[in-house]
């Protein structure tokens, strides 16, 4: 009997922290990662401005979750280790600068030295990245505004808060990876999110080609629900509001199902930070009117995640649970 193939459009925590569940199905299961890159901050801004490479801080993040050795995490760590100090590394990951020193010594061969990379680590799945076309994404405001850079649509300027993104776009235009197309055109079960809607999943979807083959997939569709909403991206966005904007980028196709968190006793001191931020947890308004089928179950993670004092980047401090999140995923089946 054939394994089941999961694919999953995401990038970001909320994917590290889905495929850091999902890894213990493996083998039992065939494991594809189809991975956003157009980020555009962070280190990923001087992997793009000055090494004239395309972001690789979501691919490093899926290559640490899925990688081998759970007991010796020395190399796990090392491509996760964030530089405190030094003129011009001074926030950048190492696995970030390995990745770029790999793909010189293959002569700007990107994909070849992601796929050395994954070997180094032993890396369980296929991590595959949504195109290899250098472009930026692009969002449309409800007053007009267009806002080139994920970096700039993850982080606005004040103008810009509470206003609806209206429409989400790439420039210059970009082709799917073929790897992709296949690996989804194959899916049994297709995982959007959790992460930031528009710069983490629809931004997937918005390549040329990537919504289509969603759409068009016999695989059945699932959307994870994002635990919190994203200052500047999903102001006052409902739990149907998410919902409907997936749909609306998979040309009106439904979803299969729904994952939503249904504990909210979320810890008090977080929830003080992220209304500091204009940042609430989503309301789950779904009342399973729709073709899709809602499953709640209790999915956060009671951990209050820190970051790195030199990540300068806005990062979740409430997360979903990779068991929980993982095993939901997996009933689906």
């Amino acid at each position: 009997m054939s394994k089941k193939k999961i694919v999953i459009l995401g990038g970001g925590t909320g994917t590290y922290v889905l495929l850091t569940g999902l890894k213990k199905y493996l083998p039992q299961v065939d494991l594809s990662v189809v991975v956003t890159m157009m980020d555009s901050g962070g280190s990923n801004r001087v992997i793009r401005d000055e090494f004239g490479l395309l972001p690789t801080s979501d691919i490093r993040q899926c290559m640490v979750a899925l990688a081998d050795g759970d007991e010796d995490q020395t190399l796990r760590k090392l491509f996760t280790y964030r530089y405190e100090s030094g003129v011009g590394i001074s926030g950048m990951t190492f696995g970030n600068l390995f990745m770029a020193a790999l793909t010189d010594i293959y002569h700007g061969n990107q994909k070849k030295a992601i796929e050395e990379t994954c070997e180094l680590l032993g890396v369980a799945g296929k991590i595959i990245p949504v195109t290899f076309d250098n472009t930026n994404l692009v969002a449309m405001y409800e007053n007009g505004r267009q806002v080139l850079g994920e970096h700039f649509i993850d982080e606005p300027r004040e103008e810009l808060l509470g206003k609806k993104i209206v429409e989400v776009s790439v420039f210059p235009k970009a082709s799917a990876n073929t790897d992709a197309l296949k690996a989804i055109k194959e899916a049994n079960l297709i995982v959007l999110g959790p992460g930031d809607l528009y710069t983490s999943v629809i931004s997937n979807l918005v390549i040329d080609g990537v919504g289509k083959a969603v759409a068009k997939s016999t695989a059945k569709k699932v959307y994870i629900m994002n635990l919190m909403t994203r200052v500047g991206q999903t102001d006052n966005y409902k739990a149907s509001d998410h919902v409907t904007e997936i749909q609306r980028y998979l040309r009106g196709n439904y979803l299969d199902y729904c994952l939503i968190n249904s504990d909210i006793k979320f810890p008090k001191e977080a929830l003080g930070w992220y209304k500091k931020v204009q940042t609430y947890p989503v309301e789950d308004d779904l009342n399973g009117t729709t073709k899709t089928k809602i499953i709640r179950a209790s999915l956060f993670d009671k951990t209050i995640f820190q970051k790195a004092k030199s990540d300068l980047l806005v990062r979740s401090l409430i997360r979903h649970d990779p068991a929980r999140l993982a095993e939901a995923v997996i009933k689906l089946f």
